[in-house]
């Protein structure tokens, strides 16, 4: 079939603009519920003009809706929680790598995908917390003490299925190796003083209505109960300062497989990680930026300075199974 010039000329400027007009817009599936990231995303537009549409919920199905959509997903970026996840989606395809000086001179390479597939955004540590009541910190000391005997019938666990305690017990086994792991996972799971907790903020709740003496938690969960709760009677404590440090996870995100504007895509996560979104996107989440460059805010500045393990993050995906299995074993429920 014969098309006239005209037609053709006019057929191709409406292809352009809407190109265009898609290039104004990012879509993004993001695991982090909506209050946490339209603050970063209202700044971006209101930067750049271009908006940002967002899709929330938990990462697992998002991950598979980019894995069923496949070429045909709207989306252009993927936002998760922890290192393991993000290590998951690389594995599963549905990211793709993405090569950004810019990113790479703002965020720490033990932040990022080896392979440039995804970027971490902002930090938060896995730390202990214990009873400003009926424990002082000269008592505690690292993660693996808290299954010396003195700490029986003391202890709180979140449950081992969320990742966040998978990827604590994935560099555990980097650190200590897979036989040393269980023995202080069973330590734990001894010393235990209740049934696991199906949430960190449960957790905390338990140390400060008596319940137990000490828990490991994430430091964002204690950060949103203190405001709730400002005369709560929990402290945080950084294991480890004399070795390798306190454990640190992850939100990043990544550039999706068959993003339809994967430049569009690039350029807001390029700017997720400077100094003005860093600033919010930590703020708001009371969590600690990625980039070192930037300040913590002042709420989580207070519960003090501390020294990170430097294993890189993805050791959390690469060792995941291998931590999975291991809690099992050792009875973590």
């Amino acid at each position: 079939m014969q098309v006239s010039k005209g037609l053709f000329a006019a057929l191709s400027l409406t292809a352009l603009a809407t190109t265009v007009q898609a290039a104004d817009e990012v879509v993004v599936y993001s695991a982090r519920i909506d209050e946490l990231i339209k603050p970063v995303f209202d700044a971006y537009t209101a930067k750049t003009s271009v908006k940002v549409k967002f899709i929330t919920d938990k990462e697992a199905p998002l991950i598979a809706r980019l894995k069923a959509e496949g070429a045909n997903t709207p989306a252009d970026l993927l936002i998760t929680v922890d290192a393991g996840n993000l290590w998951q989606a690389e594995q599963e395809g549905v990211l793709q790598p993405t090569k950004s000086e810019l990113i790479a001179a703002n965020i720490p390479a033990q932040y990022r995908s080896s392979t440039d597939s995804w970027t971490g955004l902002s930090l938060r540590a896995r730390t202990i917390f214990y009873s400003t009541e009926r424990v002082k910190p000269s008592e505690l000391s690292t993660y693996e003490a808290l299954a010396d005997k003195n700490w029986e019938g003391r202890l709180c666990l979140r449950t081992s299925k969320k990742v966040y305690n998978q990827s604590m017990t994935a560099t555990l086994i980097e650190t200590h190796g897979a036989a040393k792991t269980e023995e202080l996972i069973k330590g734990w799971v001894n010393n235990l003083a209740t049934d696991v907790f199906p949430d960190d903020t449960a957790l905390l709740q338990a140390i400060d209505a008596g319940q137990c003496d000490v828990g490991i938690t994430n430091t964002y969960y204690f950060g949103r109960l203190l405001k709730q709760q400002p005369d709560l009677k929990v402290k945080a404590f950084w294991p480890n300062q004399n070795d390798r440090g306190v454990h640190v996870n992850l939100a990043g995100a990544g550039v999706t497989k068959y993003a339809p504007n994967p430049e569009a895509a690039k350029k807001l996560l390029e700017w997720m990680t400077t100094a003005e979104a860093q600033t919010i996107f930590a703020g708001v989440n009371q969590e600690y930026p990625a980039n070192p460059a930037v300040a913590v805010s002042p709420e989580v500045a207070a519960w003090g300075t501390f020294k990170a393990d430097n294993i890189p993050t993805e050791v959390a995906g690469k060792r995941q199974a291998e931590a999975t299995m291991l809690m099992d074993r050792a009875g973590w429920q």
